[in-house]
């Protein structure tokens, strides 16, 4: 399978955005799908993983009870629904998928990494 992100863009501080992963073929359901964004210089960060059943999502402590992470299986769909964005959320997210469960905030244990999007956020 194969993942492309979309959704970017520049916003102020404050404001929301939602980012969709789109899967290429309908085996997408069967993958756990993450979401992780990054900065120049720095490694790719973990940011929201969900299951396959798209229940027990997980969060990084940064974006807990701001961003929510939800799928529609029948669109082949995955998104992360942003809200009262800060400047520090900056960067390029990428969605990856993972055959198994969503224990890890390891990109390394991810694939099928797409282009990624770009979110700007100004202060």
């Amino acid at each position: 399978v194969q993942l492309q992100a979309s959704g970017g863009g520049l916003v102020q501080a404050g404001g929301s955005l939602r980012l969709s992963c789109a899967g290429s073929n309908i085996s997408f359901r069967t993958y756990a799908v993450g979401w992780f964004r990054q900065t120049p210089g720095k490694e790719r960060e973990f940011v929201a993983a969900i299951s396959r059943a798209g229940i027990t999502p997980r969060y990084a402590e940064a974006v807990k009870g701001r961003f929510t992470i939800s799928r529609d299986n029948a669109r082949n769909s995955v998104y992360l629904q942003m809200s009262n964005l800060k400047p520090e959320d900056t960067g390029v997210y990428y969605c990856g998928a993972r055959w198994g469960p969503i224990n890890t905030n390891s990109a390394s244990e991810f694939g099928s990494w797409g282009q990624g999007t770009q979110v700007t956020v100004s202060s």
